[in-house]
């Protein structure tokens, strides 16, 4: 297996329905009272691409990523229309994420992307940003593109300089989702000449 870094059809992905899965344990005790238990750290997005297809081209272009792909075995990048930015708009900003804080020694650090407010935020690790999109700061001051690189394939930050101590490293940056087919089949459905239905195209997250 492997992973493609090539992107799901886009005009297919955006009419597609899914988001984020977590797994927790519930127990009811014989008080009534439950006790609960989040299994996953992260976590895992599920997608139906089959709501996206809406024209037999659209259902051509599909079919020949997925024989590519050999279903299931090899895993690609997926866009979700909602979430596919660190500020949830097309423009990001050098200042929209945290990332780290600098100690004048460490020079690399993870893209990550903060959910909620003070209470319990998640911090969602960003494996697989869009290429060129990625901006970087330092205290405030925007890094030119000279001045730092990142690797597209694992979400890593790296600065030609370390940040003094205390130094607060942000970026902004869109992204996208690896995923891999989650079925080894295909069915479709020609409903007329020039259209084709594939009703269930599911896809799910990977870890990698």
């Amino acid at each position: 297996m492997a992973f493609h870094a090539v992107r799901f059809p886009l005009d297919v992905a955006l009419g597609a329905r899914g988001g984020p899965e977590r797994a927790t344990d519930v127990v009811t005790l014989a008080s009534g009272r439950e006790e609960r238990n989040s299994r996953w750290a992260h976590a895992r997005r599920r997608y139906n691409a089959g709501y996206g297809v809406k024209s037999r081209a659209d259902m051509l272009a599909v079919l020949a990523f997925f024989e590519e792909r050999r279903g299931r075995f090899h895993s690609f990048l997926w866009r979700d229309g909602l979430d596919y930015s660190s500020n949830g708009t097309v423009t990001p900003t050098a200042l929209d994420q945290a990332i780290g804080v600098g100690d004048g020694v460490e020079v690399s650090f993870s893209l990550t992307k903060r959910y909620g407010a003070s209470f319990d935020p998640y911090l969602r690790p960003i494996a697989k940003p869009v290429a060129g999109s990625v901006l970087v700061a330092v205290a405030g001051a925007s890094l030119a593109a000279a001045d730092f690189s990142v690797d597209a394939t694992t979400g890593m930050v790296t600065l030609d300089v370390a940040p003094g101590v205390g130094a607060a490293v942000t970026a902004g940056f869109l992204f996208d989702v690896p995923v891999r087919f989650d079925t080894d089949r295909l069915d479709v459905e020609l409903t007329s000449f020039d259209a084709a239905e594939a009703p269930n195209i599911p896809l799910i997250e990977v870890r990698e």
